[in-house]
């Protein structure tokens, strides 16, 4: 875990700053301020550029040496006895003594707001020691090891309005640390700056290349805005890990020369892309890629599984949305990814029917997260299968399956142990008597019923048991009352709790949540 900077509460919290960040930002461009005297205003807190006077003493005075004039010691008092025990405060103005008594101490120690060393005079003749240099110190607002610890408490859109203070704060954020996860969505109109002459330029990319980014989004691009992003981008050889295009008119000939070009891509996203075909895919996949989601795109039927299946041994995660595809194509799996693959994600496949999981669950027999998400012809009997064969399950989507009954989850409870997430979203035929099937799993830790109408609070009293679960979902579920919900308090390891549009769900009972929960995020 990274070492962070504990805040102050005030002024000098992470919004604050933000909030004068924004204000520097704007008035740098419209010529009120210059980036080095925005240091100074920050380093020196007084007011019309007069250094915060020094601190005094904890008991209020201050001591001046012997005169020679034989006057003796002396002492000025500052302050009243309330102000003892604020040292650091600003005392009223004080009663001075003649100058021959006392002289100021060098303007370059007030302004470092330094206090004299112990021993030093505030006053004296003037063959009096003078002090040395102070030790030159980086001000706070551009201490790089500050800085590093601050800035990990704003989000990514702030971080891009804090970059935009000064060099010394873009240097900090344009380290890749602060940027890594993240991937940038670019649109085809962001990608070209129009010149006087009316010409088009591509935008300069480098403030991505400092951070370091391996992935992008690019949405609505072409050919042609491919080979631009390739060429101007410094990284596209070889660091770029990850490509997604999305409503995309790329074609066969556009994907060739994206995956030979960008050698470091392994993981590949196309949605919306309708202007390639199944061709393509079989001149462009390489071996290389880890990771496959296909979504949307009307040209993906068969043929491309065959593809997928032939051209990538190594695929462990593979995302398919395609409309056309069969029970057929999922014979096409080899054993080497038998082996490799360990996600298989069929969204809305409509033709897929329980003879297409005999062939996935005997092709892809480790697989560890499965999603038969709208895939509406398969029944408890494809359940079944599944549990049987695919014991090394952690997460199960069936979400969307209207022909799932409660008998599929006495199956999913018996054999498969070690799940841990369970989506059963819009299964309109599941009740409380498959919800006491699931209380007997010690292992589930996400639970998702959201919009399962057949669902009553007799059900909820089965979940009670299962001390395992962190997250559970009953947003839509009509048939639930707030007596029935007001019972989940005693799910106390419970981390979140959603119950969107749900009827029973009350402001009295979200109150009674906040002080029987407190560490659990109720979505309202």
């Amino acid at each position: 875990m990274r070492k962070q900077v504990a805040l102050r509460s005030g002024d000098r919290g992470p919004s604050r700053l933000l909030a004068w960040a924004q204000e520097a930002c704007t008035a740098e461009s419209q010529g009120d301020i210059s980036p080095p005297d925005r240091a100074r205003k920050m380093s020196s807190p007084g007011v019309d550029g007069d250094p915060k006077p020094p601190c005094l003493p904890r008991n209020g005075l201050v001591k001046l040496p012997g005169q020679p004039n034989g006057l003796g010691a002396a002492s000025i008092t500052k302050g009243t006895p309330a102000a003892k025990n604020r040292p650091c405060q600003p005392p009223p103005p004080p009663t001075l003594p003649p100058p021959s008594l006392a002289a100021p101490l060098p303007r370059a120690a007030l302004a470092g707001g330094l206090c004299p060393p112990a021993g030093l005079p505030l006053g004296g003749p003037a063959s009096a020691p003078v002090p040395g240099p102070p030790v030159e110190r980086p001000p706070l607002a551009t201490d790089e090891k500050i800085l590093n610890g601050l800035f990990w408490y704003f989000s990514a859109c702030e971080k891009c309005v804090l970059a935009q203070v000064c060099k010394a704060w873009r240097r900090v954020l344009y380290q890749p640390k602060f940027w890594a996860g993240l991937t940038p969505v670019l649109h085809a109109k962001e990608l070209y700056n129009v010149l006087p002459g009316g010409e088009k330029e591509f935008v300069n990319l480098q403030g991505f290349a400092a951070r370091g980014f391996e992935g992008f989004c690019l949405v609505g691009v072409s050919d042609l805005d491919i080979c631009e992003f390739i060429d101007n981008y410094a990284l596209s050889k070889k660091g770029v890990k990850a490509m997604s295009l999305k409503r995309s008119t790329i074609t066969d000939a556009g994907l060739e020369v994206m995956l030979e070009q960008m050698q470091g891509v392994v993981r590949l996203e196309l949605s919306g892309c309708n202007d390639f075909t199944e061709a393509g895919l079989w001149s462009s996949l390489s071996a290389r890629i880890t990771s496959l989601s296909v979504s949307d795109c009307i040209n993906v039927a068969d043929d491309a599984i065959a593809a997928i299946s032939q051209l990538l041994p190594n695929l462990a995660e593979l995302s398919l949305q395609a409309y056309h595809v069969t029970d057929t194509a999922l014979a096409y799996f080899t054993a080497r990814q038998g082996h490799s693959t360990h996600t298989l994600r069929l969204l809305s496949c409509w033709e897929i029917t329980n003879h297409g999981v005999v062939n996935v669950v005997h092709s892809l027999p480790n697989l560890t997260a499965l999603s038969l998400s709208g895939c509406s012809k398969v029944t408890d009997d494809g359940v079944e299968l599944v549990a049987e064969n695919l014991r090394k399950l952690r997460s199960l989507d069936l979400s969307w399956c209207p022909r799932i009954t409660d008998m599929a989850l006495e199956y999913v409870a018996c054999d498969l142990h070690r799940l841990e997430e369970l989506v059963l979203d819009r299964c309109v035929r599941i009740t409380d008597t498959g919800l006491s099937y699931l209380s007997t799993m010690s292992s589930l830790r996400s639970l998702y019923l959201r919009w399962c109408c057949q669902v009553q609070d007799f059900g909820l009293k089965h979940l009670l048991a299962m001390r395992s679960l962190r997250l559970l979902s009953l947003a839509g579920c009509p048939l639930l009352t707030t007596t029935g919900l007001s019972g989940l308090v005693q799910l106390q390891e419970l981390e979140e709790l959603e119950l969107t549009n749900c009827p029973g769900a009350t402001p009295e009972l979200f109150k009674y949540f906040s002080q029987h929960l407190p560490r659990c995020l109720v979505i309202e």
